[in-house]
């Protein structure tokens, strides 16, 4: 049914919580395991060029990627494609689906907060209003609810 999985990661615990059910989709179904950490350029501080600040952005994108490819080699997915893209998170995730060709995408709904979340929108509903696939979307705290 699904051949190739979206997992759009920020580090966050819903996105934590979130890749629990991409792994588990991509077991049942033998599916490449696609991990998406995207680099907001579009703030302030990028514009001012702070090319440390994206560096670390960029580091921090390569960590994610890294954690959780190691939990879904543990839990026996063999296919993963791990990448750090920049540009604006919804935006990038979309162009991804696209690119890629992916089928589902499982994905967390609470990365960023407070202020944030509220002038810029939530990525996640971004995203499920806008894909032309399935997107699973996961609260954090739901890893472990189903079944």
């Amino acid at each position: 049914m699904y051949d190739r999985i979206l997992f759009p990661t920020d580090g966050s615990d819903g996105a934590s919580a979130a890749l629990d059910h991409a792994i588990d989709h991509a077991e049942r179904y033998d599916a490449e395991l696609h991990v998406l950490y995207v680099v907001e350029e579009n703030l302030p501080v990028m514009e001012a060029g702070q090319v440390e600040l994206l560096d670390a952005l960029e580091a921090e994108g390569e960590r994610a990627i890294d954690d959780a490819r190691a939990r879904a080699k543990a839990e026996g997915v063999d296919s993963i494609r791990g990448t750090v893209a920049g540009g604006s998170p919804y935006r990038g995730i979309l162009e991804y689906v696209d690119d890629y060709d992916i089928d589902f995408v499982v994905m967390g709904t609470h990365g960023r907060r407070g202020v944030d979340r509220f002038l810029l929108g939530s990525v996640a509903e971004k995203v499920v209003r806008s894909a032309d696939c399935p997107v699973l979307t996961v609260r954090a705290g739901e890893a472990d609810d189903e079944e």
